[in-house]
């Protein structure tokens, strides 16, 4: 039995740009759980050690309007840029030419996590800081 494919038990949809690896698992180097090392071994992918997720979903819909790109970054992002937008509304522009509506609850030192709008609802979301171009906070 193939054990290598975990979309058939990974609780998320995925796509190009997000974590396709055993989530279990981390990458060589890091420690086991999403992106960036948080998450224990064990604990569903996407979520921060410590209690889950770290605030609930937004109640309302992100603003109706697409923001335009300010100058994107060289290099990854930096945490403590981003960490002035927890709890925010935040237009994230992803390296990989997708960008979307995000509300981060989380920072940690190499990813972020929180709330992405995606088909007219909010569903939970991390990510590497590496692959984010830039981002702007409402």
């Amino acid at each position: 039995m193939d054990y290598t494919d975990y979309s058939q038990y990974y609780p998320f949809p995925l796509e190009d740009d997000e974590y396709r690896q055993n989530p279990f698992q981390g990458p060589p180097g890091q420690q086991p759980g999403f992106p960036g090392g948080f998450g224990p071994p064990g604990q569903p992918p996407g979520f921060p050690s410590g209690g889950g997720q770290q605030g609930g979903a937004p109640t309302s819909p992100p603003p109706s309007f697409t923001p335009q790109p300010q100058q994107a970054t060289t290099f990854a992002v930096d945490p403590g840029a981003i960490r002035g937008c927890l709890f925010r509304n935040t237009y994230v522009w992803l390296r990989n030419g997708r960008s979307f509506w995000f509300y981060p609850t989380f920072v940690g030192r190499t990813s972020v996590a929180g709330w992405r709008w995606r088909n007219w609802r909010w569903t939970y979301y991390g990510t590497d800081l590496n692959r984010i171009r830039s981002f702007r906070c409402f």
